[in-house]
Formats: structure tokens, sequence, C-alpha cells
């Protein structure tokens, strides 16, 4: 086992698929020279030429749609965004074409490409680059989403995301590319659609991903002094869903928190707390609880941002709010 970072880990994962496959291209701005805005991919225009690690202008819109057109003729293009709030200069290929062609074609066509996009609070970025929008990206057919939160996830579902045949969106919250954990030594895979238990219990579950894991397992240990055994269940891939996952641990556990830092109102936690409620809902001893950012703007102040997005504090209560509906 090693011990890095998440940040080193995705790069990892992609050194190690640029290798296997020359089809495998990397896109974007500052990608080259600076090594992408946050280090992730320095020395790869070094190793692997201008051809196969392509630095753009300042046009979204424009090298997101050529990676369109380069996955359909056998490309594996790694799109990277600069921050994920910038998708939306280039909705048109991703949610009109990349989504949408393999399904119009009838299978005809495949669309392998990756847009990696760095998300989330708490670098006191303001409104324009602290988003999370995996809840628009879940909202579109035809788009795959990834959100890991450990070194270990991270290297392994990249490796997957660009075997994909379809668009796959892999979303890397920013506070977390520092963090480390160990990772298994030689190449392993993650398949999409397969979530993780990061911690086991029996009184209640908190369903989550990407930095949120960590806030709910900080939760589950201050939870665990006044004996309440919570088990967090990390989504990793939003879609495919790992329904069974869910189901199994709803099951045993009867009571279920929803957490995710995108601001409440239409967020993905909402959808799964609906499937929950529909299909599981003989299995509840409790309604579903939900912990998520307010329905405001990202402030630029650090005691406002701190405010608006969800924390450990936040998702303690949530638990025993749920726990107290038992009758």
């Amino acid at each position: 086992m090693s011990r890095i970072s998440l940040s080193h880990a995705i790069r990892e994962g992609m050194h190690e698929e640029m290798t296997r496959d020359e089809n495998v291209i990397m896109i974007g701005e500052d990608l080259g020279t600076m090594g992408s805005t946050f280090g992730i991919t320095q020395g790869f225009l070094k190793e692997f030429g201008s051809k196969r690690v392509i630095e753009t202008p300042i046009s979204e819109s424009g090298f997101t749609g050529m990676s369109v057109g380069a996955a359909i003729r056998g490309i594996r293009p790694v799109v990277e965004l600069m921050y994920n709030d910038f998708i939306s200069v280039c909705l048109d290929p991703v949610m009109n074409q990349a989504a949408k062609l393999r399904y119009m074609t009838g299978g005809q066509l495949k669309i392998p490409m990756v847009i990696r996009a760095p998300m989330g609070a708490g670098r006191r970025n303001a409104g324009q680059h602290s988003q999370c929008l995996e809840a628009l990206f879940t909202h579109i057919p035809g788009l795959k989403v990834v959100c890991p939160s450990t070194p270990k996830d991270g290297k392994g579902l990249i490796k997957a995301a660009i075997r994909d045949d379809d668009p796959v969106v892999f979303l890397e919250h920013k506070l977390l590319y520092a963090v480390k954990d160990e990772i298994p030594e030689g190449e392993y895979v993650i398949p999409l659609g397969q979530a993780d238990i990061k911690r086991k219990g029996r009184d209640a579950t908190i369903i989550t991903w990407s930095r949120q894991v960590i806030f709910a397992l900080e939760a589950a240990r201050e939870l665990e002094k006044e004996d309440i055994d919570v088990e967090v269940l990390d989504l990793r891939t939003l879609v495919p869903l790992d329904w069974e996952s869910i189901r199994e641990s709803v099951c045993k556990t009867h009571n279920v928190v929803v957490v995710e830092e995108d601001c409440k109102r239409g967020g993905y936690g909402g959808e799964i707390a609906s499937q929950i409620m529909e299909e599981l809902f003989d299995e509840l001893d409790s309604p579903v609880g939900r912990v998520a950012g307010l329905n405001t703007v990202s402030p630029f102040s650090p005691p406002l941002e701190d405010a608006v997005f969800p924390n450990k504090n936040d998702i303690v209560e949530a638990v025993k709010k749920t726990i107290s509906c038992i009758v």
C-alpha cells in the first residue's frame, strides 16, 4: 500500500491509462506548461507530447465540442474544465450531443469521453467558483456522474471512467485534493455504479458522496459517544446509482439521512430521498432526513460561507432528529 493524495491518485490513474491506450488524450486550458490549475497533469506534456496533451484557449464550448467529435471517431478525450461552474458555457455539446448521440443513433456511435471538473466550496472562491452541480448532470439522461471521496476511489474510478464508452462527468472536490490515504499497489479499477460502505452501523444510514463523506464519518464518531451507531454509505457514482446497496443499508438500519453540499432546492439528495420513500417506505421507522446547503449563492465572506454549507454538526443534529422520530 502507498499513501498519496487524491490529486496524486487521479494523476496516477490518468497516467496509467495514457500509457496503456494511445487513444487517450487530455484537452483543456493550461494542461501542459502549468500542469492544470491544481497541478494534476504536471509533466504530461513533456512525456506524451502536444498531440495528446492539448492546451486550448479559453474556449470551453469549443474544446468540449471538439472532444465530442473526437470521441465519435474513436479517441478517448479527457476534458478538463478549470471549475465545474464553467460547464454553463458548454452545455450544448454536453447535454445535446455527448449525452444523446449514442441513443439517437441506435448505438451506432459511442462517446467515450470524460469531463473532469473541480467542484465545491470552502476555498473562499465566491459564487462563480464554488458550486456543486452534480444535480444538473444527473438530470441529463445519457451522462454518467462520478464523485470520489478518497484517493483509492479517485484512482480506480478515473480509470473506469476513461475506459467507459459513455460520457462521464467526473467531479472532484477541491478541498479533497490534498487529503491523503492508502491505495493498493499496482493497477486496479473500481467499476462505475458501485457504492461503498465507509462505516458499518445499525441505527441509521447516512447516504452521501464527495467531501460530505468526511463530515459524515466525523459525525458518526461523535454520535458513537452517545451510543448511536451510524452506517455511512458513500455512493461514489451518482449515475448509475447503486440502488441495491441503498436498499440493503436501509433495510438494516431503517433510518436514513441523505447529505449533500449542493443547495437543497432541486438537489440530488431529494431524488434519493424520494426513491427511498417510494420503494422502501415499509422499511422506514422515521421520515428520510436531508442535510444540504442553503438556497443561496456561495458567499465570499469566510464566516458566511461556513454558515451556508453543511458540516459535521449539521449531520449530527439531523441524525438525532431522525432517531427521535421513532415511536
